[in-house]
């Protein structure tokens, strides 16, 4: 009997689980959202939960242990940098989970689990800034300069 003991074995050893469970997590840092089955989304939710709560300090020492565990620094520094001012105000439930359906093979109940609040993206603006050719033979030079708006 498996009394008090938290987690489900998703039918893997213990380093099969721990490297599925970093692979969920980084994939769903890195697009915002995936889909999954149920019990994978269940099995993630509570470690995302611990990482935002981390990355939400800001500090070397939180970055470190995030990397500790991720092993992936530029998910690491979205954690730190995108999604922890994001969710300043919010104490927990840094995700969401919705139901699909089931998966036609086997029939597993199918969620898409994303994470509540999506960061800003920043809109490049390009210009054309055409120079005089100094001599009647130069062709005028065209640079484009991409400028950031806020």
């Amino acid at each position: 009997m498996r009394h008090q003991i938290k987690g489900k074995k998703l039918s893997r050893n213990s380093s099969q689980r721990k490297a599925l469970f970093k692979g969920l997590i980084n994939s769903l840092f890195i697009h915002g959202a995936i889909e999954t089955t149920e019990s994978k989304a269940k099995a993630i939710r509570g470690l995302v939960d611990k990482l935002i709560t981390k990355g939400k300090k800001g500090t070397l020492h939180s970055r470190r242990l995030i990397g500790a565990f991720l092993q992936n620094k530029k998910v690491v520094n979205k954690i730190v940098d995108e999604f922890g001012p994001l969710f300043v105000k919010r104490s927990s439930g840094f995700s969401r989970m919705i139901r699909l359906g089931k998966r036609r093979g086997d029939d597993a109940m199918m969620v898409k689990l994303e994470l509540i609040e999506k960061p800003v993206v920043k809109v490049v603006e390009e210009k054309a800034i055409v120079t005089k050719a100094k001599d009647k033979k130069e062709q005028p030079v065209t640079k484009i300069v991409k400028t950031k708006k806020k």
